[in-house]
């Protein structure tokens, strides 16, 4: 091999230093992001301020979907940080990306801290973001009636205090904001703090919250366990079992809350990861969490403004009850929900919570068996064939489908 002159080392090594710099120089901008600038939120001054800093200036950071991605649904997004710091990246700017890449508006809250703020400064900046999202609803492309509330540890606390301490707005208020309800339409609490009376309750974000001596009162009043009724909005929730921090037992009990209460609810439980994962990417299994809010806001039906049908119905095969089976009802859009129901001798229903939306809707049907103490077919078979489309109305019978007669009259 020929050896290379100084200057000719010299100029490669120049070249390939500006090539590194240029490399880290990309990969840096591609890390950093400041994100949008955030609104006030009371742009006269919040209530209680104690200074003019930034700290004293709660703001929200609107982060808004593609146009043709957009669901019309929108989330209030508050990080964590133990009531002292705000985990803005992962549990903020990162996340609210996330809900943009699946068609949901985010604004993600910079709310009020302790020491400097304690209750209820900072339940007072999230109930005022969700009024501000409401009230501005049409500019932002969101339904007002499908607004919730996401929050992680601590945010998770103060989601949990906003879905379970709201009111209706003040119909005369000045200010049109006001005007509006803080009432969530839905919760999302990830790996949250709940309780501030349990063992397991978070003790540094209580200390930065309430203070070193809070009233019992105070902390019955933000044990949000205790204050779940039958109007606290549907909510998911996720965390894990290794969580050190803030112990799954806080998710458990609001979970249990809610089931007393009738309220709908969806809980998922991990077997590994720290607390404050955010969308925990690199781990295959915990990093699904957020398909599973995905499919929770679709089944729920707020990713689209539908109304759902109550229907019940018989399926036969040339005439003989369909013994055990499965039907599902699939909209034309795919943002809408889509019903499903079993089948037991050819019968079943769906409630009009959890029914096709009206209009038409695709059905399929799978033949799953019998109920015996011996294998009946080899696997789960559709047996519509082709797609069957009805057209559902509000609390519809839809006869019998004889799938047999189905079969022949499309083939």
């Amino acid at each position: 091999m020929p050896r290379l002159s100084t200057a000719t080392r010299t100029s490669r090594l120049a070249t390939l230093a500006l090539c590194l710099s240029g490399a880290l120089a990309t990969a840096s901008s591609r890390a950093s992001a400041a994100g949008p600038d955030p609104l006030p939120l009371w742009p006269e001054g919040a209530p209680g301020a104690v200074g003019d800093e930034e700290r004293d200036k709660p703001g929200v950071r609107v982060y808004l979907p593609e146009k043709e991605k957009a669901t019309g649904c929108g989330i209030v997004v508050l990080p964590g940080g133990g009531y002292a710091v705000l985990a803005m990246d992962h549990e903020g700017h990162q996340v609210a990306k996330w809900l943009n890449s699946v068609g949901v508006a985010a604004f993600v809250v910079n709310y009020r801290l302790g020491p400097r703020y304690r209750h209820p400064a900072p339940l007072e900046d999230a109930q005022r973001a969700v009024r501000f999202v409401r009230s501005k609803a049409e500019e932002f492309g969101v339904s007002p009636k499908r607004i919730g509330i996401m929050g992680f540890s601590a945010g998770g606390h103060l989601a949990s205090t906003v879905a379970t301490h709201f009111d209706g707005g003040k119909s005369d208020a000045k200010d049109p904001i006001d005007r509006a309800s803080c009432r969530p339409d839905f919760a999302v609490l990830c790996y949250p703090v709940v309780s501030l009376t349990e063992p397991f309750s978070h003790k540094g974000s209580l200390k930065n919250l309430v203070g070193d001596n809070p009233d019992p009162k105070l902390l019955e009043l933000l044990s949000n366990e205790k204050h779940v009724t039958g109007e606290t909005p549907p909510t998911f929730l996720f965390h894990t079992s290794e969580d050190k921090g803030v112990p799954v037992e806080n998710s458990l009990t609001f979970y249990a809350a809610l089931r007393k209460a009738g309220v709908p609810a969806e809980l998922h439980v991990y077997a590994h990861g720290p607390h404050g994962v955010g969308l925990a990417p690199g781990d295959p299994a915990l990093s699904t969490w957020k398909e599973r809010l995905y499919d929770w806001l679709k089944g729920s039906g707020f990713l689209a403004d539908v109304k759902r049908a109550a229907v019940k119905g018989k399926v036969v095969v040339d005439g003989v009850p369909l013994r055990w089976g499965a039907i599902g009802f699939v909209p034309e859009k795919a943002s809408e929900p889509v019903a499903w129901a079993m089948i037991s001798q050819g019968n079943y229903s769906i409630s009009a919570s959890r029914g096709p939306v009206l209009g038409k809707n695709g059905v399929v049907i799978q033949n799953l068996g019998s109920v015996e103490p011996r294998p009946t077919i080899e696997d789960a078979v559709e047996i519509t064939h082709r797609a069957l489309v009805v057209d559902v109305v509000e609390d519809a019978d839809l006869g019998t489908f004889d799938v047999g007669q189905l079969l022949r009259e499309t083939m």
